[in-house]
């Protein structure tokens, strides 16, 4: 049997399904009023948070999505810039 379609297509397909899927959940759990529905929304992310993880995995072990390493000054400007915007409540 022809396959159809690449590895690099299925798992770009995968990928972009997952994206959709926890920007989905999010926007769920924002505007969510009830607390268990709301935890069951969040708990569906956190779990498509990971197979997204998996996905970009599987990409990058192939050299489907290949990322280069980041500067150690560029490291240290982001951990800086997002470190001041989170506060304790």
């Amino acid at each position: 049997m022809e396959q159809l379609y690449t590895d690099k297509e299925v798992l770009c397909d995968a990928l972009t399904a997952e994206k959709t899927a926890t920007n989905n959940y999010n926007t769920f759990a924002n505007e969510c009023v009830h607390d268990g529905i709301r935890e069951v929304i969040l708990n569906c992310l956190s779990e498509e948070h990971k197979i997204q993880e998996e996905v970009f995995n599987a990409m990058h072990s192939r050299g489907l999505y290949p990322t280069p390493e980041a500067e150690e000054k560029k490291v240290d400007e982001a951990k800086q810039k997002f470190s001041c915007g989170v506060k304790a409540v």
